[in-house]
């Protein structure tokens, strides 16, 4: 009797396996079918797609005027600023822009996201907590970029200025939020973190000033000398671009027993008083170079006047004795033909007889 019910049981057991695999089947089919018929699913799926399409271009058009009202900004600060630096606007505008952006494209993501249903709420905690993560482990990463930003937006400095820091001195090649590349004059290149400029010389920002100071011998007047290097420095603002206007000559700035320094300043451009100083030093020394080729003149002149003279003094003296030598043998010969008269006329009266 049992092993009749179990082989009953056992008959009937695939068969209700059958019935349920179908029963599972037709639920699945009719819940796909449910879902693709479902009107008020797919007028959500409809709505929700125009809301974030909208979101879109909503998003874009802010970010469009944002970055119009920047473009105008930047370019009225410019035009209304004497010698502005454009870059360094451009730099700024970048910046501004791209924050923009962010911050436009952040919001969209989370507004999307609410479409969709996600608990915002969660997620935002979660991305303070990274961010806050991140912070913490890049510090002076937040630090370069934060010292960047306010170097180019209180400009501080710019390309092409000549600036000193931490005991480096270069031209600047590079600004950038996290770095800033200097030149060196020898060609080396120094790239300097942003968060660890704390002091900065900048000799770009106004005119330089040149000074030269022109040593002289103690012999030399110092009125003639004065008078020489005011000579040289007439038109030198023509001659180099970088002198913005005619020299002071001071006076004496030193003195010993062998010479005397008179010194000498210019205003010249930023960052050009190198050049400057090397015009005036060279401008002073072709005259006096010019002024001692005319000593050395006058006095091969008056050398060869002297020797002219002595020779003419000389040639005198010549003609003096020789003319001398002359009287002096004329006399002889007067005297020698007197005598040869006087001895003839005694000659002839010894002749005479006496008493006749």
């Amino acid at each position: 009797m049992r092993l009749g019910l179990n082989m009953l049981l056992e008959s009937e057991t695939p068969q209700k396996t059958v019935d349920e695999a179908v029963d599972q089947a037709t639920q699945f089919k009719d819940k796909i079918w449910n879902w693709f018929t479902d009107v008020d699913m797919w007028t959500n799926v409809l709505f929700a797609g125009l809301r974030i399409l909208f979101i879109f271009i909503v998003t874009r058009i802010v970010i469009r005027v944002v970055y119009g009202v920047i473009d105008k900004s930047i370019a009225r600060r410019t035009d209304s600023r004497f010698l502005g630096n454009t870059r360094r606007f451009s730099t700024v505008g970048e910046l501004l822009k791209n924050t923009v952006t962010v911050i436009c494209n952040f919001i969209m993501i989370l507004l999307v996201l609410s479409e969709f249903n996600f608990e915002l709420g969660p997620l935002l905690a979660s991305a303070s907590v990274l961010g806050l993560a991140i912070g913490f482990g890049a510090q002076s990463l937040v630090k370069d970029v934060v010292t960047g930003f306010f170097i180019i937006l209180e400009d501080q400095f710019a390309v092409g200025d000549v600036i000193s820091t931490g005991g480096l001195k270069g031209t600047v090649e590079m600004i950038g939020l996290r770095t800033t590349k200097l030149l060196g004059s020898n060609g080396e290149m120094y790239i300097i973190p942003n968060g660890t400029i704390a002091n900065v010389t900048n000799y770009s920002m106004s005119n330089a000033l040149a000074v030269v100071d022109v040593p002289v011998k103690i012999e030399r007047s110092l009125e003639e000398t004065l008078i020489l290097i005011r000579q040289a420095m007439e038109g030198i603002e023509e001659r180099n671009e970088n002198v913005v206007a005619v020299p002071n000559i001071l006076g004496i700035q030193s003195m010993t027993t062998a010479e005397y320094v008179v010194r000498v300043t210019a205003n010249t451009l930023p960052n050009r008083r190198e050049a400057a100083e090397r015009q005036i030093q060279s401008d002073i020394k072709k005259a006096l170079e010019l002024q001692l080729l005319k000593e050395a003149e006058k006095a091969e002149a008056e050398a060869r006047a002297a020797a002219e003279e002595e020779r003419k003094a000389k040639s005198r003296e010549e003609q003096e004795l020789e003319l001398e030598k002359r009287n002096a043998e004329a006399r002889r010969e007067a005297r020698r033909g007197a005598l040869e008269q006087s001895a003839g006329e005694e000659q002839t009266e010894g002749r005479k007889p006496d008493g006749t």
